[in-house]
């Protein structure tokens, strides 16, 4: 075990340290850093060795797949592999252990399964910089430090004269192609590229041993091939050989350029192999980031813990604080609970400056989106960028305390604008994935430059916005053409719009910056297509689909209109705009009626499993990030004090010091840097606004040390207050009394001093006279969308359509003929009667101003058949219900838009009745596979005729002519001639089963999806 004065954390993470008796220069911080919390749970961190923002993540591997094998490692495993140099730190995605070691004795073994080692967590330790454990097998202590781009080792045999390291290239991902070479007895080097999450990942090595190696042994395909000092394939493994030699270092650099870069950063780095240099210098970097932002106090005062009214005399256990004490109450608990605050709040800062990481060698090269290698001159080049989660908190946070870096992020986005045409969405390792909607290097780009950060060529960022949100991909067309996104063209609709609407707002803020006013103008009234989505009836935002609402509805419901999440979750997501969206609800009090109802509503979950959705408050999700800013709506609203009320809540009950100390995926940053700014008391809800929120800060003192030399120091002396609720009584900036619920990034970035004062209980008279904060669109208003309300968009009987607007002042307009509307078509003044199959078309329009065209079309179905399931389709997949296969209405190839039905353990089995027995030329079933979301084509589809519905002869049967195998998205006809005369045909679609062996998903129940079955 190291002694507890080295900074490290045990995985039950000691709570409390004793106080300095000597005055340091600087505090060591990293004291109070756990690296183990969000390892548990579904957090997906690592506890390995990285410094801040490192290429080199050195961390144990013990799970090799499953979601919460993402990051590599999980708490409660006990097996390990090995240690790679490449970790991911909280996605919702697996990727990266590159380049495994694992330290073995004996006869070596190749095969994962055979040079697995069990450990025991006792014998864990970890800090920032530092990682170890035993290796239970061998006999093996383990210890890893890293420097930014080199991973450093140290093995401790036992005495033994067969002492080896296993290097295995093929662990974890899809290898495209990899070789190793040994240079000499003390050097190896090698390559290997991938496919996982990245496409195409390269990652070159270079490693020296502080001791010779005596023999080692190359294998291609897990078999030996004795003489060869080379090898290359898709499956290379070596093992090196030591003759008891005690300790031995490993020193290893990386590159995504080349052997060559690795060496250069291997020797730039660590020229030496004096493991304890390495560790020390780790630290020290840490110390440096970490004491960017100084935290004092935060816990409850002596006399607070002894208020014995709430205290159960034998347990300790306090009602009112929801905090166990022993019932001796004893001065080092007050410390004690401070400390543990102070950790939760520190681990945070340590997770929030984990990723993006660095990408480009110490000569500045780095392989670009264009899989060539480039020079990033003056600056550093980064990777794994998550940024549908990082612009709402991680990135507000860095443009706070690391300017200097953000810059650099942002001359990375130039440059794979530059390589690859498009600015970035998620980047991972030279390859763009496109996870997840929006497009938000915009936001992290425009809030930076909102606030000073200047050095980067802003007519050329601009240039490449525009480029960015006028491409035509992932529903960008039909935003731009209908003022929204369609659940009919794309899915994730609702999702997709309010992001958008976030990017363009900010490229609006960038024009009026830049003094564009004709790009301002375009893009500010686009910030506003969230209208198009939010529906005035319900109060929620819902997806549109056939000029109509998306139907049936239900908020709590997790489908394909949203992404991650269900509109309780997304129905609040138009930061740019609050005070707009408050008034669509009712006004202030409606909409502080809504937020009640959000964080405190009983309803549950609905529709398809989602793990993401999780920390749940009500419907209020803090597991994911579209409900970041939801907490701190309430300063828009004459309750504030709510805002303190529920940043305490999600603190306190979201966060921990554990293993399962996040409320979900830590996103690269994310979940912890929220931790981190809303403790100080601020959050910026909105990229490109000056404005911070103020919600309620959680220490005595905290002190922002700005990079200007300047401090912004925050104070809250009643942070010791043992209950678990404090609100806001007074504040003071610079001494002086202060009257608004926000602050300015001004008042932030000039330093000064920021003093609130608190109390048990809510002063309501104090924060309803309080400035608001604001968020409204004043320029170029909108006109919102009409929208159609009908039953569905087949029919048998005649019915009527009815017209609405949200703004009751438009008036609209409409044809039927399939001609854009326009003033002079037909005034909408009472519901339209639809008897046959019709294009409904409809625009608003007020003071000259017109929404988007709104359009519907309705089929009459057929009146001489009837259709009859005999197995029930799935409730998620249901299309347009019973009728859904016969009403002439086509499934496209995106099975997510909702025009499939779907059948899951058991055949599809329908009939058909024409009426009386008819000559049948020939039927069709129309289906689709997307065998990677578990759509199969039936193998066969068997086709009956009987003139009476009872007996019945089988007429035909159809067999697949695409392979499972075949992962392309497509569909396909079940086409057959009958040439019979009948009154019934039977169709049966065979289940394929069980997904098969090679799936990943093997064993699992596959889907039938099908559309449309055609009778001739």
């Amino acid at each position: 075990m190291k002694p507890i004065a080295r900074g490290i954390v045990t995985p039950f993470f000691i709570l409390f340290f004793a106080l300095s008796s000597s005055a340091q220069r600087k505090k060591d911080y990293t004291q109070f850093v756990n690296p183990f919390v969000g390892t548990g749970g579904h957090g997906h961190t690592y506890p390995g060795a990285v410094v801040p923002f490192g290429m080199v993540q050195l961390s144990p591997d013990t799970r090799l797949d499953g979601w919460d094998g993402c990051s590599g490692y999980y708490y409660t495993d006990t097996l390990v592999y090995g240690f790679s140099h490449t970790h991911l730190s909280g996605t919702g995605i697996e990727d990266y252990c590159d380049v495994l070691f694992m330290p073995t004795t004996g006869e070596p073994k190749l095969k994962n399964t055979e040079y697995i080692s069990g450990f025991k967590k006792k014998n864990e330790i970890a800090s920032p910089g530092y990682y170890k454990t035993h290796l239970d097998k061998y006999n093996i202590d383990a210890e890893l430090t890293a420097s930014t781009r080199v991973g450093v080792h140290r093995y401790t045999f036992p005495k033994i004269n067969e002492a080896n390291i296993i290097i295995d290239l093929l662990h974890r991902d899809q290898v495209l192609d990899s070789w190793i070479e040994v240079v000499n007895d003390h050097e190896i080097r090698g390559f290997r590229e991938s496919r996982s999450w990245a496409a195409d990942q390269s990652v070159y090595f270079y490693a020296k041993f502080s001791k010779p190696f005596k023999t080692y042994g190359i294998a291609l395909n897990d078999t030996l091939q004795p003489g060869k000092s080379k090898l290359q394939g898709k499956n290379i493994k070596m093992y090196i050989r030591f003759d008891n030699p005690g300790e031995v270092i490993a020193k290893v650099g990386i590159s995504s350029v080349s052997t060559d870069g690795a060496l250069k950063n291997l020797d730039a780095e660590v020229p030496h192999f004096d493991f304890k240099k390495v560790e020390k210098a780790a630290k020290i970097l840490w110390e440096n980031e970490l004491s960017k932002i100084e935290v004092e106090g935060g816990g409850p005062s002596a006399s607070d813990q002894r208020e014995g009214q709430n205290m159960n005399p034998t347990t300790g256990y306090n009602t009112q604080t929801g905090y166990y004490h022993p019932p001796k109450q004893k001065k080092e608990q007050v410390i004690d609970y401070a400390k543990k605050k102070q950790a939760i709040f520190y681990t945070a800062l340590y997770h929030a400056m984990l990723a993006p990481n660095v990408y480009s060698d110490v000569d500045g090269q780095y392989r670009g989106m264009d899989q060539k290698v480039h020079t990033a001159n003056g600056f550093s080049y980064y990777t794994v960028f998550s940024l549908w989660d990082t612009y709402r908190a991680e990135d507000p946070l860095l443009n706070l305390i690391d300017r200097k870096r953000t810059l650099d992020f942002i001359k990375s986005f130039l440059a794979m604008y530059e390589q690859g045409g498009l600015l970035p969405i998620w980047p991972l390792a030279s390859n763009e994935t496109y996870c997840m909607v929006g497009n938000h290097s915009i936001p992290v780009i425009v809030d930076a430059y909102a606030k000073g950060i200047r050095g980067f060529d802003a007519e050329e960022a601009f240039t490449a916005m525009k480029a960015a949100v006028n491409r035509n991909q992932f529903g960008l067309d039909s935003y731009r053409k209908n003022g929204v996104v369609l659940a009919d063209d794309e899915p994730e609709s609702v999702s997709k719009t309010l992001e958008y609407a976030i990017d363009d707002w900010c490229i609006a803020q960038m024009a009026k910056m830049l003094n564009k006013p004709d790009d301002y103008k375009a893009f500010i009234q686009r910030a506003q297509y969230w209208k198009n989505n939010y529906n005035n009836q319900n109060g929620f935002m819902q997806a549109r689909t056939n000029g109509g609402w998306y139907t049936p509805f239900e908020p709590t419901e997790i489908n394909n209109n949203y992404t991650e999440g269900n509109s309780w979750q997304y129905s609040f997501l138009a930061p740019q705009d609050i005070e707009t969206l408050a008034d669509r609800m009712g006004g202030k009090a409606a909409f502080e009626a809504k937020l009640d109802e959000l964080f405190t509503t009983g309803s549950k979950l609905t529709g398809r499993q989602q793990d993401d959705v999780s920390g749940l408050i009500g419907q209020y999700a803090h597991g994911n990030e579209p409900s970041h800013h939801m907490a701190y709506l309430y300063n828009f609203t004459n309750s504030p004090e709510k805002t303190q009320y529920y940043i305490n809540k999600i603190l306190r009950e979201e966060y921990s010091d554990k293993p399962d100390g996040l409320s979900g995926n830590e996103d690269c940053g994310q979940m912890s840097a929220w931790y981190v700014i809303s403790s100080l008391g601020i959050y910026n809800i909105a990229p490109g606004q000056q404005q911070f929120q103020i919600g309620m800060p959680q220490f005595d003192k905290a002190v922002i040390n700005l990079e200007n030399g300047k401090k912004f120091t925050i104070l809250n002396s009643g942070a010791n207050i043992s209950s678990n609720n404090i609100y806001l009584q007074g504040m003071n900036l610079n001494k002086r009394s202060y009257n608004k619920i926000y602050l300015d990034y001004a008042d932030i970035a000039n330093g000064g001093t920021f003093e609130v004062f608190t109390g048990r209980l809510p002063n309501k008279l104090f924060v309803q006279d309080l400035e608001k904060p604001t968020s409204r669109i004043t320029d170029e208003l909108i006109i919102p969308n009409p929208y159609l309300i009908a039953p569905a968009k087949a029919f048998k009987e005649p019915f009527d359509i009815q017209i609405k607007c949200a703004d009751t002042a438009a008036k609209i307009y409409y044809t039927l003929d399939g001609s854009v509307p326009s003033s002079s078509s037909i005034l909408y003044l009472s519901p339209i009667h639809i008897s046959s199959n019709t294009t409904v078309k409809a625009i608003a329009i007020e003071n000259g101003k017109s929404s988007f065209v709104d359009e519907g079309t309705f089929f009459k179905i057929r009146s001489d058949i009837k259709l009859t399931l005999v197995n029930k389709y799935l409730a998620n997949y249901a299309d347009e219900g019973d009728n859904a296969l016969i009403n002439g209405i086509r499934g496209k190839a995106n099975w997510r838009l909702g025009n499939w039905q779907g059948y899951q353990g058991n055949d599809l089995v329908a009939i058909i009745d024409m009426g009386q027995v008819k000559p049948i030329k020939q039927v069709s079933l129309g289906t689709l596979q997307d065998t990677r979301s578990w759509i199969v084509f039936p193998p066969a589809v068997e086709y009956w005729a009987s003139d009476d519905g009872v007996n019945y002869k089988l007429a035909a049967t159809v067999n697949t002519k695409i392979d499972i195998k075949d992962l392309n998205v497509q569909t396909q006809e079940f086409t057959t001639p009958l040439n019979v005369n009948a009154r019934y045909i039977k169709l049966v679609a065979k289940q394929y089963g069980p997904l098969p062996a090679w799936h990943e998903s093997k064993g699992q129940p596959s889907y039938i999806f099908a559309d449309e079955i055609t009778v001739e």
